[in-house]
């Protein structure tokens, strides 16, 4: 009788997992976190040294108490506001008139912006008025319009107008000027209207100009806030700041500042989100 012949497995026996294999399964998952959010995660560095640095420079470099405040002290002042509902009003009356004075000025400067980039004769009767305006310090009529308006929200909503309406103009003609020719070649070979080659070919083609314009804008426009308010106002941010800056309240100063700066950090957040939806090819990785 035959001896029996061990048979070999070709099966490969399962890994246990080690004690070593949990780090680098925590690695890996943290490598990829960062690879997936590195932007987010860089940016929040950032945001963690400033914070920890205007600490340490409220604290131990600029002590009095009469030109600064570290950031515990505008935490600590930013709460008390909020829970008076103090805090809450000034943003409500200021991101209101925000909005109205970009929502009009993004209507009307898209649309201006693209009648002078299609209409060549348009754009030779307007474009030295928009020149001229656009290097004019604008700032400078707040005092006409806020007594041409009052101290209500209008005037309020004037000046962010003024101050958004060109750079979105500008970047809207800019944009659909840019154009590439043989994609409107194409699309006069296929019959195409001249309304279907506006809203197919130079209008997607600008919608990166456009959003790009829209970040500009919302920078001028928090400014144009400010200023409207400091002029003259009953409330919002702006009041917020200018009247803390005169009773040398340095904190409550500061929690007007920095509300100001978080909301331009978020809108131009936001932009950037839409610019990424609408226009995908406009952001790509550099690869080796």
């Amino acid at each position: 009788m035959a001896a029996d012949v061990p048979v070999q497995s070709n099966r490969v026996a399962p890994r246990i997992a080690g004690p070593g294999m949990r780090p680098r399964r925590a690695v890996a998952t943290a490598r990829r976190l960062f690879q997936s959010h590195r932007r987010a995660v860089r940016g929040l560095y950032s945001v963690v040294l400033a914070l920890v640095a205007w600490e340490v420079v409220g604290r131990y470099v600029v002590t009095s108490k009469l030109m600064f405040a570290p950031f515990s002290r505008v935490i600590v002042e930013f709460g008390r506001l909020w829970m008076s509902g103090e805090l809450e009003h000034h943003m409500l009356v200021s991101f209101s008139a925000l909005a109205m004075g970009f929502a009009i000025a993004a209507a009307v400067g898209i649309a201006i912006g693209s009648l002078i980039a299609v209409s060549p004769a348009v754009g030779e009767h307007i474009d030295p008025l928009i020149n001229a305006l656009y290097a004019t310090p604008l700032i400078a009529l707040s005092p006409i319009l806020i007594m041409a308006f009052g101290i209500g929200p209008a005037s309020k909503v004037a000046i962010v107008f003024l101050l958004c309406v060109f750079p979105i103009l500008i970047n809207t003609t800019s944009g659909i000027r840019s154009a590439d020719d043989g994609l409107v070649e194409a699309a006069r070979s296929f019959s195409a209207s001249r309304g279907e080659i506006f809203r197919l070919v130079l209008l997607p083609s600008a919608l990166p100009f456009i959003v790009a314009g829209l970040r500009i804008a919302m920078g001028r426009g928090l400014v144009g806030i400010f200023i409207g308010e400091l002029f003259g106002a009953r409330a919002g941010l702006g009041y917020l700041i200018s009247i803390s800056g005169q009773t040398f309240d340095i904190p409550a100063m500061f929690v007007g500042v920095l509300v100001l700066a978080v909301a331009g950090v978020v809108s131009v957040a936001a932009l950037e989100y839409l610019e990424r939806r609408i226009a995908p090819w406009r952001h790509f990785d550099l690869k080796a």
